[in-house]
């Protein structure tokens, strides 16, 4: 097969897989953040603590997370018609990829979150702040490196993901080595699929790991710490809130 052969199979699953990527992670990041925030807060000594209600979404992510994605893809086949109209396809892999991903997340937000300073969440509360604004003032800003680099290793066990929903017609750079450079014999086109895949990995953990640097240099000694903005947020929000019934008298 000749370069200008490949050019346009390339073109086509380079943008099938980004598209399939993009939604799924959209989807696992909106869905899992709440989640792992809600598994922190409804942990015993959390503030919303539930055991009924931490044990059942711990389970479901474990059983989740502890599925093979190939059993999980094929499991899911009855759920992706219902949602999508087909099982093959580009939108078709978008349902198992994300339900893939979004428990996935859910832990590695988890963890993340778990690492913030708990008396920074005592010292919230006494001022007055109740949970929700403990997760928006400090829980996930303190907690945003870490949380970008659970995004990057998100998005990068989805990308290998979708490689393994090529092998059932789903489309992207998978589909493409398994119809092209496994089934025909095109071990040229297989390994610049590899190097396109190893390429993207690579700047997809770059990016995130510069991102997450700088981020952790802004809430240390490289800038002002984010729990200060948090306070100071805070405080504002508390002085606004007894200055407005002073004017009013």
């Amino acid at each position: 097969m000749t370069w200008s052969e490949m050019q346009p199979l390339l073109s086509q699953a380079c943008w099938d897989t980004l598209y399939m990527v993009g939604w799924s992670t959209l989807i696992a990041v909106v869905v899992g953040l709440p989640l792992g925030v809600l598994l922190v807060l409804t942990d015993r000594g959390g503030l919303l603590q539930n055991a009924v209600v931490n044990k059942v979404i711990g389970q479901i992510v474990n059983i989740v997370r502890s599925m093979p994605f190939l059993i999980l893809m094929v499991a899911l086949m009855g759920f992706t018609r219902w949602i999508v109209g087909t099982t093959i396809g580009r939108e078709a892999a978008i349902v198992p990829l994300a339900i893939g991903a979004i428990p996935f997340f859910a832990r590695l937000v988890e963890t993340s979150v778990r690492e913030v300073d708990g008396g920074l969440v005592e010292a919230v509360q006494s001022m007055g702040g109740n949970t929700w604004t403990v997760v928006r003032k400090v829980l996930v800003p303190e907690s945003l490196p870490s949380l970008i680099s659970a995004t990057t290793t998100t998005i990068i066990a989805i990308i290998g993901y979708s490689a393994m929903a090529g092998t059932v017609g789903a489309g992207g750079l998978g589909d493409l080595a398994i119809r092209y450079g496994y089934q025909r014999f095109e071990a040229e086109l297989m390994w610049i699929i590899v190097a396109i895949l190893a390429v993207v990995i690579a700047l997809i953990q770059f990016a995130g790991d510069s991102g997450a640097r700088v981020l952790h240099r802004r809430s240390g000694k490289g800038g002002e710490p984010l729990r200060f903005r948090a306070f100071v947020g805070l405080l504002g929000g508390v002085a606004t809130a007894e200055a407005t019934p002073a004017k009013t008298r």
